[in-house]
């Protein structure tokens, strides 16, 4: 007897969907998995074989082949269990009925027989839909996501009997048994709690206004930031509440940020999609691997978890050398490409840089009081480990100074609501000017674009000029100042950039060119 049971494997953002096919036929009592199963995937035969006799049903004893096609994907994990169970189950004819409609199935079978909730459901879910299937039957805790899209029918499943009535009761009507969750569209939006719920406040901090300035101009624009400054002078501070004023994602930015977290498997249980900006903040002693993504079993890494957010590297001179120059391509690029021998994978990585670290090896360099023992050699050898091609890619070099005791017991600035609202509002002016153009941010804007979307007047084009040789700028400086001076107008509301639009971004940028390359004034 054959059966076949539709499920999915994770690969790239997509997924690709595969037939779990299961033979039984007379011959030594045993179950053989093949189609280039992993050791994970390899392990389901006891699992499978435990869950199927400990929720009431007979396990065949004899010869059964499951195949999962098409056999040139390589299937990895545990999400296997339940369609190769069910698979089981029909081919040994022990679920009454015929299904009539395709069903994709996930869920990984613990002994006891209970679906335990799986990683890449929502891209099971896009793929599913692409291809012809619109019933899914997914872990209860999975539901959420499985429902994110708003199309098809998902049902949670708790245990393997009820993914057995479920599909009886579909064989007979087409209608679901009701110890499943009825399907519906989208799960109703929860309010989004307070952006400063968990990143802090801008009105934390004291006494910086340039930085708030800063970092107020990067969120609105997409713009890539470093920020240094002594230890202690509130660098680490500072990134940590950008997210607080980043605008919530559209629609298609939260499938793409879910899809991501799906995938490797960081989505919390229950949770749908991700409707703020990720912010990631990995730890100087992170592997290539995790940063840009691969591993033994592919896996996006922090540059697509930071996808349509922020990217945040605290002490950034002490991650490799090699892994800050392999930021260079996602950066230009928005997405990264991870080759392995068999296979490469490609996954989305648009996201905003944030770099923080000392000015100097001994970091008193501009610290009040404080003598810096570094030789202006020892400084500049010690600013080029970030390297030349990845500096001239960051639109926004603040200097972050030691805050005044006077400032730290002063009243509190503009709180993030306040300044969120004018990123918002700013944020809405770039969408709406670049609709249609396939992105939605200032910090997108192509060399190519630049003169149409963001024409300059006399004036303009003098000061630029003569930043141009005084400050030794490159061609991506020239076009990074008029992206973030494009920022700065939409902040102010202005139609079209003026002069002190282009002497701030100016100022912005100046620290890391030519002769300024370690100022700290």
């Amino acid at each position: 007897m054959l059966s076949v049971i539709s499920t999915q494997a994770p690969w790239e953002l997509e997924g690709s969907p595969i037939q779990v096919e299961v033979d039984i036929r007379t011959g030594i009592p045993g179950i053989e998995i093949v189609g280039l199963p992993d050791s994970a995937v390899r392990e389901a035969r006891d699992r499978v074989r435990v869950a199927v006799r400990n929720s009431g049903y007979r396990f065949p004893q004899e010869r059964i082949l499951v195949n999962l096609s098409p056999a040139g994907i390589r299937k990895e994990g545990a999400s296997y269990d339940l369609p190769i169970a069910l698979a089981v189950l029909s081919a040994s004819r022990q679920i009454r009925g015929r299904v009539r409609r395709r069903v994709m199935v996930l869920g990984e079978l613990n002994l006891a027989g209970a679906v335990l909730p799986v990683r890449g459901v929502l891209s099971a879910v896009c793929s599913g839909l692409e291809n012809g299937i619109s019933v899914f039957l997914v872990p209860e805790a999975n539901l959420p996501e499985a429902r994110a899209l708003g199309h098809g029918e998902a049902y949670g499943i708790a245990s393997l009997r009820q993914a057995v009535q479920f599909l009886e009761k579909l064989g007979r009507n087409g209608r679901p048994t009701p110890g499943c969750r009825e399907p519906a569209g989208p799960a109703a939006k929860q309010p989004e709690p307070p952006q400063t719920q968990e990143c802090g406040d801008l009105a934390d901090i004291r006494g910086q206004e340039p930085v708030k300035r800063a970092l107020e101009i990067a969120a609105a624009g997409g713009h890539h930031l470093l920020l240094f400054g002594p230890p202690g002078s509130g660098k680490t501070m500072a990134a940590r509440r950008l997210p607080s004023i980043l605008p919530s994602l559209g629609l298609t930015e939260s499938l793409e940020a879910t899809r991501i977290h799906s995938l490797a498997g960081t989505l919390p249980p229950g949770g749908g999609l991700v409707r703020r900006p990720p912010f990631r903040s990995p730890h100087h002693s992170a592997s290539t691997e995790g940063i840009i993504g691969g591993g033994s079993v592919l896996k996006p890494g922090e540059v697509s978890l930071a996808h349509r957010g922020v990217l945040f590297l605290d002490e950034a001179l002490e991650f490799k050398a090699s892994l800050l120059q392999s930021l260079r391509e996602p950066l230009e690029e928005g997405r990264v490409t991870v080759v392995r021998a068999a296979s490469s994978v490609r996954y989305p990585a648009a996201f905003q840089l944030v770099l923080a670290f000392n000015p100097c090896p001994c970091g008193n360099l501009g610290r009040p009081h404080s003598a810096c023992v570094c030789t202006s050699m020892e400084v500049h050898r010690y600013w080029k480990r970030l390297g030349g091609a990845l500096m001239d890619r960051i639109d926004i070099r603040t200097p972050v100074h030691p805050v005044a005791a006077a400032d730290m017991a002063g009243p509190p600035g503009e709180s993030s609501n306040l300044v969120a609202a004018r990123v918002a509002a700013a944020a809405a002016r770039q969408r709406e000017r670049y609709s249609g153009l396939g992105f939605s941010c200032n910090a997108r804007l192509s060399p190519g674009m630049l003169e149409s979307l963001c024409p300059l007047d006399t004036k303009c084009l003098g000061l630029l000029d003569e930043s141009l040789g005084r400050f030794s700028l490159s061609a991506r400086a020239y076009h990074s100042i008029i992206r973030v001076a494009r920022t700065i107008a939409d902040l102010a509301g202005a139609q079209a950039i003026r002069s002190q639009d282009i002497e701030e971004a100016v100022e912005l940028r100046r620290l890391g060119e030519g002769s300024y390359f370690w100022s700290f004034d």
